[in-house]
């Protein structure tokens, strides 16, 4: 048997090449940015071609560095942005820049159709509101603005993919896309798992330009180039990937993501659970040929870039690793709450007209205050989702699973762990969403047993538990509820 297995992580801002042995511990990676494209205000584009290019040349580093070839890996997976958007015809040639996630080019046409039949129009087929994030909108406005795409696409000429399908296209010219990334494209029927007629008629998509839905952890295809012959054998939207990668097989299970933004995953079993508080009810994974898991995903949008701000912008801080020395210079946060909804808030709120506020100063305030307040709003959003999770799912989330840069940031950690009042458990290897795809690879090929063995080599590194009484919780939670029902109707 190969050594190691895998995983090619292309997210938003950079791609990745990592290898891990069995017991799941890192061997080596590589990393390489993704240069970002702005047109215009509101728009955010990507090179697929330069995409593939840093591919291949972390997949390359990563290699050499640890001195290995091709034939050690006993397979490799993929995880990908989600919605992330590309258009390219038979012989690999984009038509136009990848449209990511974030673009919000399409933001009229989703107030159009959420006039026309009201935004959760398609929930219950999608588990998914309308919004400019998802695929559908995005590949509609390329085949309306790229001249010749729509007439291309109906004559089957041309393939849409998220990054996963390019990706997998590129390695074994297999034109695929698995379950986790299927259901972000608000294409997809969550029931079925297939591509849903009805919607592609609303979307006006062709369903000649569509890849084949798959499981996310199953033998595609064989690798080309630097790694032939090596399994291609899972794909996984990222936050699918961490919920992998923390070893979430049972419901109740979650994870949580602090980085930029912040994402919490809730696996809910083999059924889907319905939202009507603004989650996203999604596919977790599906192995092989076992049912599809599903999950609750809710996102809100400042965790980590509250952080930033007031390194950049009020200069409390030098280097964001000093933002926990400053907070800890004061024992609470002198009744201080900041609310950072510098666009709206997301989950569970979904509030657009909202507007970042540092309520509750005094004379009593000062540095120790802000930054302690900015680091415990990451761990008040945290509560705000879990809230709502537990509620819409009726199972109890037992402790969190956290991983992201902030996770090393222990003021927070405990914090969290006390206003949630479940242990916080963090793991050994914090590059949980790469090792989700390695995780799904390896069960493919034999690599892994399955997902009780998954279970065994996975390791936590820390672990806080709850020590803060009810009352305080309680005081604590209401104080915050009122911050941010104040940064509401600002626009």
């Amino acid at each position: 048997m190969s050594r190691y297995v895998g995983a090619l992580d292309q997210g938003t801002t950079s791609t990745r090449f990592m290898i891990f042995d069995h017991d799941g511990a890192t061997v080596t990676g590589a990393q390489r940015e993704t240069r970002q494209i702005y047109p215009q205000p509101g728009w955010v584009e990507q090179d697929a071609a330069e995409i593939w290019d840093n591919a291949q040349i972390v997949i390359a580093r990563a290699l050499s560095s640890v001195g290995l070839a091709a034939r050690d890996l006993a397979a490799v997976g993929i995880t990908n942005q989600g919605g992330t958007t590309v258009l390219w015809d038979r012989n690999g040639r984009p038509l136009h820049n990848a449209l990511v996630w974030q673009d919000t080019r399409t933001a009229r046409h989703v107030a159009q159709m959420s006039r026309e039949g009201g935004p959760d129009r398609f929930r219950a087929a999608t588990g998914l509101s309308l919004a400019p994030l998802f695929s559908a909108q995005l590949l509609r406005w390329l085949l309306h603005n790229v001249p010749g795409a729509l007439s291309q696409a109906q004559a089957g000429d041309l393939m849409f993919g998220t990054i996963d399908s390019w990706l997998v296209w590129n390695l074994t010219g297999q034109h695929i896309t698995d379950v986790t990334n299927a259901s972000k494209t608000q294409l997809m029927n969550l029931a079925t798992l297939e591509w849903d007629p009805a919607l592609l008629e609303a979307f006006g998509i062709p369903a000649a330009l569509l890849p084949r839905i798959v499981a996310s952890s199953a033998v595609y295809g064989t690798a080309r180039g630097m790694l032939e012959g090596v399994p291609v054998a899972s794909m996984l939207f990222d936050q699918s990937a961490a919920l992998v990668g923390q070893a979430c097989f049972q419901p109740g299970e979650a994870k949580n993501t602090y980085g930029t933004a912040g994402a919490l995953v809730m696996n809910t079993g083999a059924r889907p659970a319905p939202s009507t508080s603004g989650l996203m009810t999604t596919v977790a994974y599906k192995f092989g040929e076992a049912p599809a898991c599903y999950a609750l995903l809710g996102l809100f949008a400042v965790a980590g870039s509250l952080v930033q701000w007031l390194r950049d912008n009020l200069k409390l801080i030098r280097t964001s690793a000093e933002i926990e020395a400053l907070a800890a210079t004061v024992p609470d946060n002198g009744d201080v709450y900041i609310v950072p909804a510098f666009s709206g808030l997301m989950a569970p709120h979904w509030r657009a007209d909202a507007r970042g506020i540092i309520a509750g100063l005094t004379q009593f305030a000062n540095a120790g205050h802000i930054a302690r307040a900015a680091l415990e709003a990451a761990a008040y959003q945290t509560r705000d989702v879990v809230e709502v999770m537990e509620r819409e799912s009726g199972i109890l989330i037992r402790a969190l699973h956290v991983d992201g840069g902030m996770t090393m940031n222990e003021l927070l950690m405990q914090f969290q762990s006390d206003i949630l009042n479940i242990p916080v458990v963090r793991p050994r290897v914090l590059e949980t969403t790469a090792l989700g795809a390695a995780y799904a690879a390896g069960l493919a090929v034999g690599y892994w047993q399955g997902t009780d063995d998954l279970v065994q080599h996975w390791a936590e590194s820390r672990r806080w538990e709850p020590s803060m009484d009810q009352d305080q919780r309680a005081k604590l939670t209401a104080s915050w509820k009122k911050a941010v029902a104040r940064s509401f109707d600002w626009v």
